[in-house]
């Protein structure tokens, strides 16, 4: 089945750190650049983080620079967003998306909330 899942997601206070993770499986996934994205309520589905399919190159939203890392692990078909320093506006669902040639395949996101 094609798919990605998202997981890590939870509640944490300001300043603190989490780590997201997407699994992939029913594609090549190294064949693929993959992002994350976030989505508060009530606001449209904002890009955050890119990686190559290499994992070379890693571009970041300036909302997060300095404070989130894209990575990924090809052998394991996933793909990390390590966050850090994280204040209250960065509470929405985040997803993980495969930029695959037949458009972008998406997983169902997992909530982070960050409150004191």
């Amino acid at each position: 089945q094609v798919q990605l899942v998202e997981s890590g997601g939870g509640l944490v206070q300001p300043g603190g750190s989490l780590r997201l993770s997407c699994e992939a499986s029913g594609f090549t996934f190294s064949w693929f650049p993959m992002e994350w994205y976030r989505q508060a309520l009530g606001k449209e589905r904002e890009l955050i983080a890119h990686i190559t399919s290499d994992g070379d190159t890693t571009n970041y939203a300036d909302s997060v620079k300095g404070r989130f890392a894209i990575s990924r692990d090809n052998d394991r078909g996933t793909v990390y967003l390590q966050m850090n320093s994280l204040k209250p506006e960065d509470t929405a669902v985040y997803f993980c998306g495969a930029l695959r040639s037949s458009g972008i395949l998406w997983g169902r996101g997992t909530q982070v909330t960050v409150s004191s």
